[in-house]
Parts: C-alpha cells; sequence; structure tokens
C-alpha cells in the first residue's frame, strides 16, 4: 500500500480514509485492498469540493490504519467496501476508542444483505448495546449545513445505463437506498452509513460527463453535512 504521509500538519481538516485487511476469502488478487476503492481520486474530488463549498481549513487527503495512533489526530473518517472488512479484535477495539474519544465514521459502498451482515457483526463488535437506526428527517444532520430531503439512490458508475434519448437510467442490483447511524451512549451519533449506495463513485466521478451532475451534487451534499455534524457535535 502506498506510504502514509507522517508530516505535520495545522490544517483544519483532512479527508481521511481507513485502511483495513480484507476478509481472507474476499482478497483481491491483484494486491489492492477494498479499502483503497476509488482512491485517490474520490478523496481528491471531495477535498476540492471542500475547499470550494465551505471555509474549512483543509488540507490534503490522508490514509491510516486503525491501529495507528495517528487515527486519534483526526475527527472524521471515510471507510468504503465495508461488506468485506474482517476486523481483528485490535481494530474493533480501537475503533471503539476513536469513536469514544469523538471520532466520526462515514461508511460506503456496500451492498445487499450478505455484505450488510459483515457489517452489523462488526459494529455489534464494537457496540454491542447500541442500535442501527434509520437517519429520520428531522435529523439535524440532515439540516447542519445544507437541508436534504432527497432520498435518492446515490449510483455507482456500473450501475448506470444509457437510456432513451440519451438520458441516464439507473440499474442497481439492490433496492432500496438506506441512511442509517450508530449512536453512543450519549445519543451522539458517531457512525453515518450510506448502504446500497456508492457515494464514494459520486465523488470520484465528479469530473466526468456521463455520471449524473445531480448525483455528485447530492453526494456532496450528504459528505459536506457529515464533515460539519463531526465538527460540530
Amino acid at each position: 500500500a502506498p506510504a502514509v504521509r507522517t508530516e505535520t500538519s495545522n490544517k483544519e481538516f483532512h479527508f481521511i480514509r481507513v485502511e483495513y485487511v480484507d476478509g481472507f476469502s474476499m482478497r483481491r488478487r491483484f494486491g489492492r485492498g477494498w479499502w483503497m476503492q476509488d482512491w485517490p481520486e474520490a478523496d481528491m474530488h471531495f477535498t476540492q469540493g471542500i475547499q470550494r463549498l465551505t471555509r474549512i481549513d483543509t488540507g490534503e487527503a490522508r490514509h491510516v490504519p486503525l491501529t495507528d495512533d495517528r487515527i486519534f489526530e483526526y475527527p472524521w473518517a471515510y471507510a468504503t467496501q465495508v461488506g468485506y472488512w474482517r476486523l481483528s479484535d485490535a481494530e474493533v477495539n480501537r475503533l471503539r476508542d476513536y469513536l469514544q474519544r469523538g471520532g466520526f465514521l462515514v461508511v460506503d459502498d456496500f451492498h445487499g444483505p450478505a455484505e450488510w451482515e459483515v457489517f452489523r457483526e462488526t459494529m455489534h463488535r464494537v457496540f454491542p448495546d447500541q442500535a442501527i437506526l434509520d437517519i429520520e428527517p428531522g435529523n439535524p444532520l440532515l439540516h447542519v449545513l445544507y437541508d436534504i430531503g432527497e432520498r435518492v439512490q446515490i449510483p455507482g458508475l456500473r450501475h448506470l445505463r444509457r437510456g432513451p434519448g440519451g438520458s441516464t437510467i439507473v440499474r442497481a442490483e439492490h433496492v432500496p437506498p438506506y441512511w442509517r447511524a450508530i449512536y453512543d451512549s450519549k445519543g451522539r451519533m458517531v457512525v453515518a452509513i450510506n448502504f446500497n449506495m456508492d457515494v464514494g463513485d459520486a465523488w470520484e466521478h465528479a469530473d466526468m460527463p456521463e455520471y449524473p451532475e445531480a448525483m455528485t451534487a447530492l453526494a456532496y451534499r450528504f459528505g459536506l453535512n457529515y464533515i460539519i455534524y463531526s465538527m460540530t457535535h
């Protein structure tokens, strides 16, 4: 895997991608772990959006293993393809510690019952007593910067087909989309869950004419709300 930059930073925020080890049966043959899906384009494009659309003093995107103590330097983290991870006990304990200390995790790009069960089992190990709940329309997360009322599936590029008259049709294998969350014992949201969605693709392909602009715009609004919420709660 690419080396993690180790220099210190006085920036207010960095996009942090979580490194993890794939489940044995899910490992890719060509050496690129699932944590790297859509990297680095998604991270770079979304970081540019943060700089353009907010006043957050934003540095370059980075990636850090859960077991690295540097994870505590960053209040917000992103993990993709969490239907394919198999966290060790050390990683589970570190994730619990990170969230209890005030960290915020966004998970994305996992689909269908089998991948949901992998994620659910992992989070039960992290927080055995905390339920996974749907995010209701009135939740502050949806209004902290942008007022988000859309519940439209944000698709991966692989889910798009050409329709009549040059239109774009979404043909996702798993529907509907779900926005869910996990809260700590004090009621603070600590994990935001994009299930049956691929927000990372919307960031990655933000400059691609074939990817619908409306979906990229919605992905940016959700992402920015996640960040502002994590930094103000």
